[in-house]
């Protein structure tokens, strides 16, 4: 494609070279440039690109792009841009030919429920004869492929290059976790959805090299709303007004109160041998019953919010209501089924807010105790690891404290920060720092009613440590140990 064709509609200023160049292909990774491509020099938190353009030139590049004044010793074409980060999105539209055109899209952002959410209307629509693809926490699913996933919402030219992917095979549907961090940089500036979705907002994701404070987490959330047709809008958070004042979407609201589009009902717990989830009743938009296979409260919110996007899209509601009682998603309130004496949750709960609300939710099922197995990960804040072994002291029968992805960091370093929490309280813990061996250690001694909670990796199936990643799936480890 020549270069001004992947330039459209972009401000930039031609420093040297020719805008007839052709390039085959643009990087943001130097290792990974071929020839006659593009290098787009990315300024992150841990690195600049600008120190890796020599790198990229000496392996072909032809055109680089680049945000500050560098003397570039060399006969390629320099293109500078006013912040290359958002500018990537722009030129990976120009470069894929703006694949979202073609496809129907879900955006999703929020704190908690994501994930849960997206995979319902996956699976909503596809039991309706639809063809969908996904984009989130899991990875990228359409079909067959799967493309695994470093963050919720990948890199721009990579969003865009799976976009292409879905349209080149017959997608119609693309269901898409939209994260925080990714409004706020611009991995998907210039992309326009169809639906938006905002389920809650809680404090998470404050640190050193996520967000500042609660105020740019909101508005970064915020963002989603000016960038889609229509927005659904969970009408009970606090942070409801906040999402919707500079919203420029048609606003349709879900929630308890009875203001609300579609206002929930009669939630209620349900549990027996074949099935542990909620029922509850809709009214306003859609006045049904359902049965949710995901257990909590909180999975009603969940539940609306796929109702109420799929209602929009003219699914029936009886394919509605069939889905959604035999849903589930892995690594999200997942029942293991291999027990019977006491059940074996796995969950992604990897935050004080999380942590708290499934332990407080498996209370209500009244179990005869609670054993919850967790670590934290590493370079990542020291508070949240205070606050899980507070909470998980003061809401579980027994905590078994071992690792997570423990990155850079000395595991028992996390272990111990997490004990400092835990010593606020008078809770039962035992700590055991390799994470099999701590699994073993909750199946070995749970008891007939028992529920044990094996959180923080939910759909993983790795270990990161030392910054290398090992094959780690925990539904792999419990079968070891129950054939050992």
């Amino acid at each position: 494609m020549k270069l001004r064709e992947v330039l459209k509609d972009i401000s930039f200023e031609l420093i040297q070279g020719s805008l007839d160049v052709d390039i085959e292909d643009i990087f943001y990774d130097s290792r990974k440039v071929t020839l006659n491509s593009a290098f787009i020099a990315l300024v992150g938190v841990n690195s600049d690109g600008h120190d890796y353009i020599d790198m990229a030139i000496e392996k072909g590049a032809n055109v680089i792009f680049l945000e500050r004044n560098m003397e570039i010793n060399s006969d390629v074409t320099v293109v500078k841009l006013d912040n290359t980060r958002k500018a990537l999105s722009l030129l990976a539209i120009n470069f894929f030919d703006n694949p979202i055109e073609k496809l129907v899209t879900i955006a999703i952002t929020g704190t908690k429920g994501k994930t849960t959410t997206s995979w319902m209307i996956k699976n909503i629509l596809e039991s309706s004869g639809k063809k969908v693809g996904i984009i989130g926490t899991m990875g990228v699913f359409y079909g067959d492929i799967y493309h695994e996933l470093v963050n919720t919402t990948p890199e721009s030219y990579d969003l865009n290059k799976y976009l292409k992917e879905m349209v080149d095979n017959d997608i119609q549907y693309v269901v898409m976790e939209i994260s925080s961090q990714a409004l706020k940089v611009g991995r998907v500036e210039g992309l326009y959805f169809d639906y938006g979705i905002f389920t809650n907002l809680t404090k998470d994701h404050i640190g050193e090299n996520e967000h500042p404070n609660m105020e740019d987490y909101l508005f970064s959330k915020s963002l989603l709303f000016k960038k889609c047709k229509y927005g659904i809008f969970n009408f009970d958070s606090k942070y409801y007004e906040s999402m919707v004042n500079s919203a420029s979407c048609k606003v349709y609201t879900f929630g308890h109160k009875r203001a609300s589009d579609l206002v929930i009902e009669n939630v209620r717990l349900v549990r027996d041998d074949s099935f542990m989830g909620i029922s509850l009743v809709t009214k306003g938009i859609v006045n049904e019953d359902f049965m949710v296979s995901i257990p909590g409260e909180f999975s009603a919110y969940n539940a609306a919010a796929a109702i109420f996007v799929c209602y929009l899209l003219g699914i029936n509601i009886s394919n509605i209501k069939k889905t959604l009682k035999i849903f589930s998603v892995k690594g999200r309130t997942e029942l293991i089924p291999e027990f019977k004496k006491f059940n074996v949750i796995i969950d992604y709960a990897h935050n004080g807010v999380s942590l708290e609300s499934i332990l407080k939710t498996m209370r209500k099922y009244n179990p005869k105790r609670i054993i919850a197995l967790f670590g934290c990960g590493g370079n990542r804040s020291v508070e949240r690891r205070y606050d899980m072994g507070e909470i998980s002291g003061k809401l579980a029968d027994l905590t078994i404290v071992t690792e997570d992805n423990s990155r850079n960091e000395d595991v028992n370093d996390i272990i111990n920060d997490i004990e400092i929490g835990l010593k606020r309280t008078n809770g039962k813990y035992i700590k055991i720092a390799d994470r099999t061996e701590a699994i073993k250690y909750a199946i070995k001694n749970a008891r007939q009613g028992d529920i044990v909670l094996l959180l923080g990796k939910g759909h993983e199936t790795y270990q990161d440590r030392g910054g290398v990643r090992y094959h780690y799936d925990e539904r792999e480890i419990i079968k070891q140990i129950i054939s050992q």
